[in-house]
């Protein structure tokens, strides 16, 4: 007949999930605590848990001696062999005690201690469950609400997910369903705490490989995301296999895949687009809708100059700056969108002022702009070295040509400053006229 200590040990271990063999440690270790509450420390002692007839041994151990000086660790030769005959002088014998005499407080202590090891080690369990888990997206209930933070129910254990990180406007009641993406998982004393996010740029990249099988599979690859939550987000997205068109497969059928993520992100707008290892080529497909006339690169700053037609300058930057702020998230490059009259006016102003310096003819400034020179200013940073590549350009042009820009610069930066300083006192004697009527 299987005992009721046993019985308790295989329950607890099938319903918590907890490895038996650890659960058999616990309670001898527990035992040994009771009973040294109870016997002292005086007892040389050890505590097994005997399989079989499903119960817990304790042996206090002596020394075979001639004669006893301590009862507690020694025993005499002759008591020694009434209870093993073949006992000799120096021999450690076991004698089993009766777990009875442990009592009542020292049941209880072990009770205690059983009880902290389950929830160590059931705290244990959930943390390893868990920490290998970041980056996925998990179910839950909203349980309840602690300062902003809506704790979540997972089943086993619960999690936290901060103001922070839910999308602005969205609500949730107690009872409702939470879908969310596992951030950080941290283990503290009290247990594991498990974070939440709703607004992580990954929770869009997690929703849409559970729709995409194509992305599940590896043929479609995320290569990037960037969003403002709540309002809008872009993906950047990749094939392996030219027969797959990657932003097809997210969109789906009449828009099914995209729109089931739209609908869990409550109507964020996202926008698909097709990942191009070209910086340049990248951008003009991250600002589409909006059409890109030029695109200039500058390498050393890590930005880029975008052109579109003037009738595409609003839809190029987005509401409030969205689309190229998106834009700019996605590719990691600065963006600078301008109009196309304002490029080709900046660009006939920047020409005008080559041909301003001294000994600058049409035929030079064209050199000098077709070499990368494009204004005075740039002529201003070049090195003698670098001008001296020019078309017919000596080096004592060049020293000369760098002095000429140099002037040139400072005399319109005077002019410039007495303007503003007209602008302003014609702008103080009106509020003085105004003021004397």
């Amino acid at each position: 007949m299987v005992s009721e200590l046993k019985k308790v040990i295989d329950q607890v271990s099938r319903e918590k999930g907890v490895e038996r063999e650890t659960l058999i440690k616990t309670l001898e270790e527990a035992v040994r605590t009771a009973a040294r509450k109870k016997l002292g420390h005086i007892y040389d002692l050890e505590i097994n848990f005997n399989d079989e007839i499903g119960e817990i041994e304790i042996f206090g151990f002596k020394e075979v001696v001639e004669e006893v000086t301590n009862e507690h660790l020694e025993i005499s030769l002759e008591e020694a062999c009434d209870i093993d005959p073949e006992s000799e002088i120096g021999d450690s014998l076991g004698i089993k005690l009766d777990t009875d005499e442990l009592g009542r407080i020292a049941a209880q202590s072990a009770k205690q201690v059983i009880m902290q090891r389950l929830r160590e080690a059931e705290r244990n369990i959930v943390y390893d469950d868990y920490r290998d888990r970041r980056g996925e997206i998990i179910h839950g209930i909203a349980q309840r609400f602690d300062k902003g933070s809506i704790i979540v129910n997972l089943g086993r254990t619960e999690a936290e997910l901060p103001l922070r990180e839910q999308i602005p406007k969205e609500s949730f009641r107690q009872g409702d369903r939470v879908r969310a993406y596992i951030m950080d998982v941290k283990q503290f004393s009290r247990g594991p705490q498990i974070i939440l996010s709703r607004t992580h740029p990954n929770f869009v990249a997690a929703l849409f490989e559970n729709e995409v099988p194509e992305i599940s599979e590896r043929i479609v690859n995320i290569v990037q995301v960037a969003r403002e939550p709540g309002s809008r987000a872009k993906i950047a997205v990749s094939s392996k296999d030219s027969d797959v068109d990657p932003v097809g497969a997210c969109v789906g059928m009449k828009g099914s895949r995209v729109q089931a993520v739209v609908q869990e992100l409550r109507g964020e707008k996202i926008d698909i687009v097709t990942w191009d290892p070209d910086p340049a080529k990248f951008i003009c497909n991250a600002l589409a809708p909006a059409e890109i006339v030029r695109v200039i690169v500058d390498e050393e700053n890590h930005s880029m100059e975008v052109v579109v037609p003037d009738d595409q300058l609003s839809l190029a930057i987005g509401k409030k700056g969205q689309n190229v702020r998106l834009a700019s998230k996605i590719s990691g490059w600065n963006l600078d969108v301008i109009s196309e009259s304002n490029y080709n006016r900046a660009l006939k102003e920047a020409y005008n002022s080559l041909l301003s310096l001294e000994g600058v003819g049409e035929a030079t400034a064209t050199n000098l702009y077709q070499e990368g020179f494009r204004s005075a200013e740039e002529v201003v940073g070049a090195n003698i070295d670098e001008l001296v590549q020019v078309k017919g350009i000596s080096q004592e042009k060049a020293k000369k040509l760098v002095e000429n820009a140099s002037q040139y610069l400072e005399t319109k930066e005077v002019v410039e400053d007495t303007k503003e300083e007209v602008q302003d006192n014609g702008e103080l004697g009106e509020h003085v006229a105004d003021g004397e009527e």
